[in-house]
Order: C-alpha cells, then sequence, then structure tokens
C-alpha cells in the first residue's frame, strides 16, 4: 500500500520537474506567478504523499485517511483523461488508485496501520 502512495508522489515529483523545466525554458504561460504556484502546489503534494507512504510504512493510522483522500483526488483527474481521449495515462492514474483503495480497506492493512502517535509499533 505504502509502495503505491510512494510511486504516485515520485510520479508527481516527475511531473513537477517535467513542469519546471518548461517553466525554465520560457514555455508560454498566461501567469508566470500563476505557474510557479503551481510548481509550488505540485512540489508540496508530492512531499506530502512522501510523508504518507512513510509514516504509512511504518504502521501509524494518521495516514490512511490523506491516502484515501489522494485516490479520490487522483480518480477524479483519472476518469476526464480516460474519457478524454488519453487512454493509457487514465489508465496509468486509475489503476493504481482503484488497487491503493481496496487496499486501503483491506483487513490486514487496518490491523497494520492501527499505531497511534505514541503507541509501540504495531509489529
Amino acid at each position: 500500500m505504502s509502495l503505491i502512495v510512494a510511486a504516485e508522489a515520485t510520479a508527481l515529483l516527475v511531473a513537477a520537474g517535467w513542469y519546471a523545466i518548461q517553466l525554465t525554458t520560457g514555455a508560454p504561460v498566461l501567469s508566470f506567478w500563476g505557474a510557479v504556484f503551481t510548481l509550488a502546489l505540485l512540489l508540496s503534494f508530492s512531499a506530502w504523499l512522501f510523508a504518507v507512504a512513510h509514516f504509512l510504512f511504518r504502521g501509524f493510522r494518521w495516514p490512511r485517511a490523506g491516502a484515501l483522500v489522494a485516490q479520490l483526488f487522483v480518480m477524479t483527474i483519472g476518469f476526464p483523461t480516460l474519457t478524454g481521449g488519453y487512454i493509457v495515462a487514465g489508465l496509468a492514474m486509475l489503476v493504481p488508485a482503484a488497487v491503493a483503495l481496496v487496499l486501503l480497506f483491506n483487513k490486514s492493512v487496518i490491523s497494520f496501520a492501527s499505531r497511534a502517535g505514541g503507541a509501540p509499533p504495531a509489529l
């Protein structure tokens, strides 16, 4: 489960890098500061997903909610991408998100990710 979230965070970091390269090479944008803000959002969301993946891997309970929200956001973008004719990109977003959603409600993941902040490790 945490590997899927970490892979999504890595993909988002790669997209942010590509966006930064496009921004520095002079790709046309409507608003420069809007593009900088978008880049900051991509980097922030990637860092947040890496934190969610790390603490989910360690067995904490709170990252399950963050992972759920992230998967719902990915599906919100993935469905229009798929129906808009970008089948490979849409499936690349929807398949990991669907697998992550199923795993989030798996009994073994729920029992593993039951550690509270000050509790001893779950395993």
